[in-house]
């Protein structure tokens, strides 16, 4: 994927980079994988804020995405590459040899045209799905299974991937794309090669305008808030916490620098054999 860059004619357009969508064959998309999306504004079912920062932007319809790829042993012709307002990644869609279509998340290098597979007898190619335990140790994987059965969780943003590196007692060390080493189930199933829209992290939207169309609203530093409404507000000017010295916080009081939120005694923690951040 491409990024466009504009000429400087505005302040929007100086800075501004955006995809080219070059990969992207099919607009509309399939009417039997597409369900209504309720939106939230941030509040729970009480009408409470509880996610700060979201609200209004463009309507969206939501694509049922095959994260499990329950169909084994049947070949896939990958039919198009679409654009999904939802997540960052693009998604193929694939039918099947008995009319079925399914989306997938678009591994970079699919394209139409192309056919996919899943199951243990699959082979290691780009966009098949496969158990841990049936791929080649140092394979970049991506929609990984944390749970046999469960659907893949980890590793389905744009660009993200993770690697095999070792197989060993019925389990599989995965090097997870935050850096972390992690033992997995060799039964859970996970897809071959690296999501695609891979350059968009490097997308500059170029104005707040755009932000707002994607539900994204503003956010206002605790600092310049009054001390009613935030702990670090209030002072006589530019003030660090409130007039004080207290560590940044929260709006609720809780640390932002340095406090640990993982629990200390958490069941999966025997599964993890090197931590993202190395003491």
């Amino acid at each position: 994927m491409a990024l466009k860059t504009f000429r400087p004619l505005t302040p929007a357009s100086r800075f501004k980079a955006l995809p080219s969508f070059e990969e992207i064959t099919k607009k509309k998309p399939e009417k039997s994988l597409v369900t209504t999306r309720k939106r939230t504004g941030g509040r729970n079912n009480q009408g409470r804020l509880t996610c700060r920062h979201i609200g209004g932007g463009h309507k969206r319809k939501l694509r049922l995405i095959d994260f499990k790829r329950r169909k084994h042993g049947v070949i896939a012709d990958v039919v198009a590459i679409e654009y999904d307002p939802n997540r960052t990644a693009r998604i193929a869609l694939l039918q099947y040899p008995d009319g079925e279509k399914a989306y997938i998340l678009a591994p970079d290098g699919l394209k139409a045209g192309m056919k996919v597979s899943s199951g243990p007898e699959a082979a290691p190619a780009v966009g098949n799905a496969l158990p841990l335990g049936s791929i080649p140790p140092g394979s970049a994987i991506h929609n990984i299974e944390l749970i046999p059965g469960r659907g893949g969780q980890v590793a389905r943003s744009a660009g993200q991937q993770a690697f095999l590196n070792n197989l060993e007692g019925g389990h599989a060390l995965v090097r997870m794309p935050s850096g972390e080493i992690r033992k997995i189930n060799d039964k859970c199933y996970a897809t071959i090669g690296q999501v695609g829209n891979v350059e968009h992290m490097n997308v500059s939207s170029g104005k707040a305008g755009r932000s707002r169309w994607l539900g994204i609203r503003p956010t206002v530093r605790g600092m310049v808030m009054n001390p009613i409404d935030h702990p670090m507000g209030g002072g006589n000017g530019k003030s660090k916490g409130g007039g004080g010295r207290q560590h940044p916080v929260s709006p609720w009081g809780q640390l932002a620098k340095g406090f640990k939120t993982r629990k200390k005694h958490k069941p999966s923690d025997r599964f993890i054999v090197e931590r993202r951040k190395k003491k």
